[in-house]
């Protein structure tokens, strides 16, 4: 049978496929050198190749030190260190950045509350989203049993503890590595390894507050962090708090 003309297509694919493939020539020093003789400015374009060469030793007698040889390994040493430093710092940067902007959320969502109860539903519920935790809990002193039911999320502290937990100086404590207590957390306290407490002054005649903040991932919170975007998102809600306990609301 002859073949037909749409079939040609499909034979020489096949053809083609069963072809000997032909290895691909090795390449030596000599066609690098001549690479490298046409292209001068490969380093400047592969940097990184450079750490892949071996700095060339040289035969200078017995008893007599190669320096040259080991300043070049030094300075690659000095260089591979300068680079991990460099990429730490890039990683800290973009990880100070994404915490900025979830703290920025966090706040434009307690000043957006429309009503009292919502606000404590957003600081409840919402805020663990927005900071991206495991749980947000929201504590305020009172002289009334601690035992009286509450909204979710919401715990009286016996008057003094944000003081014996954080200090009558300090409005933020970073904790790395603290299992969550119940008198903070309430059920949840299991979850937590790594928590950040907040100071929220309400007024001068209001009841001291504290936003807890528990996550699971051990060292979250860790002590070396800065606090100035906590201490903002706390400053933010005790206002937000006083402002819709005011009398004129």
């Amino acid at each position: 049978m002859v073949d037909r003309p749409r079939d040609k297509p499909q034979i020489e694919r096949d053809a083609a496929a069963l072809a000997p493939v032909t290895p691909a020539p090795e390449i030596g020093g000599r066609e690098i050198v001549a690479y490298l003789k046409q292209h001068p400015d490969f380093l400047d374009h592969h940097p990184e190749a450079l750490r892949l060469l071996r700095a060339p030793s040289r035969e200078v007698g017995e008893g007599v030190f190669d320096f040259q040889h080991f300043m070049i390994e030094r300075l690659r040493s000095e260089l591979a260190r300068v680079n991990l430093e460099h990429r730490t710092l890039i990683a800290a940067s973009r990880g100070n950045l994404a915490s900025q902007g979830r703290v920025h959320k966090a706040a434009l969502a307690i000043l957006a509350a429309p009503s009292f109860e919502q606000l404590l539903q957003i600081v409840t519920t919402d805020l663990a989203v927005l900071l991206d935790v495991d749980i947000v809990t929201l504590g305020v002193e009172s002289s009334a049993s601690p035992t009286r039911l509450m909204p979710h999320g919401i715990h009286l502290l016996r008057a003094g503890t944000v003081d014996a937990l954080l200090g009558a100086d300090r409005n933020v404590l970073l904790q790395a590595d603290m299992p969550g207590d119940a008198t903070l957390f309430g059920g949840a306290a299991g979850l937590v390894r790594s928590q950040a407490l907040l100071r929220i002054s309400i007024g001068r005649s209001a009841p001291t507050g504290l936003l807890c903040i528990g996550a699971r991932r051990l060292g979250r919170f860790n002590p070396g962090l800065g606090t100035e975007l906590l201490a903002f998102l706390s400053r933010v809600l005790g206002i937000t708090i006083s402002q819709w306990l005011s009398p004129g609301r």
